[in-house]
């Protein structure tokens, strides 16, 4: 039988964390090995205990959830962050471009966020529904192609919509949900039809065009 997945909790209520730790401790292959109050305190529990997933909490005192996941992710680039929180907006950007590999509301169904966790253990990305939908929805409003842009696939547009948001290959990866090395791929496609021969000229060629 394999191990369990190891996972830590942050969140700066007690209550939530008692009720988490019992809901993902009641589940087959779940085990919380320790809880957090806080980043700072996160970002040392996740040194010590080397846990497989954190659920991390983003609105905390001291070191936020943001911060705290980009340092854990780079210290430990193996450990799976599921952000679990109340917020429904941009954070969820922001999150991913820290190295979170899930995004759920904590007004999710239990089941919902077992299988968050179940999924960012086994090194998936996952978002909650409502998230999911405010990323469909940033890529439906975008800008429509024009000038040189419309020669892009609408995958492509989607990426270097990303880029002039100042997401990194990783972030876009994450967003897309699709290996680097196919976001590598587009960015090379993206350069060719744009004549371009970075990354600075694409995003300066993309304003040209209109893109925001």
């Amino acid at each position: 039988m394999p191990a369990p997945r190891r996972i830590l909790i942050v969140d700066d209520h007690s209550t939530f964390r008692l009720g988490l730790t019992a809901l993902l401790n009641s589940e087959p292959g779940l085990q919380v090995v320790g809880e957090a109050a806080t980043g700072t305190q996160a970002v040392a529990a996740v040194a010590a205990l080397r846990p497989d997933v954190v659920v991390m909490d983003l609105n905390m005192p001291g070191l936020g959830g943001i911060e705290a996941t980009q340092r854990i992710v780079q210290q430990q680039p193996n450990v799976g962050v599921l952000v679990l929180t109340m917020f429904d907006d941009e954070h969820v950007f922001a999150a991913m471009r820290a190295g979170a590999r899930g995004y759920i509301l904590k007004t999710a169904q239990h089941a919902e966020i077992v299988r968050a966790v179940r999924a960012v253990g086994d090194g998936e990305v996952i978002f909650g529904q409502p998230v999911a939908d405010q990323v469909r929805t940033f890529f439906a409003t975008a800008p429509q192609p024009h000038g040189e842009l419309v020669e892009l696939t609408a995958r492509e547009r989607e990426v270097l919509t990303l880029m002039v948001r100042g997401e990194s290959n990783a972030a876009i990866a994450r967003i897309l949900v699709v290996s680097p090395k196919t976001v590598r791929n587009h960015i090379t496609s993206i350069f060719r039809k744009l004549d371009v021969a970075d990354r600075e000229q694409a995003i300066l060629r993309a304003h040209e065009s209109g893109l925001r």
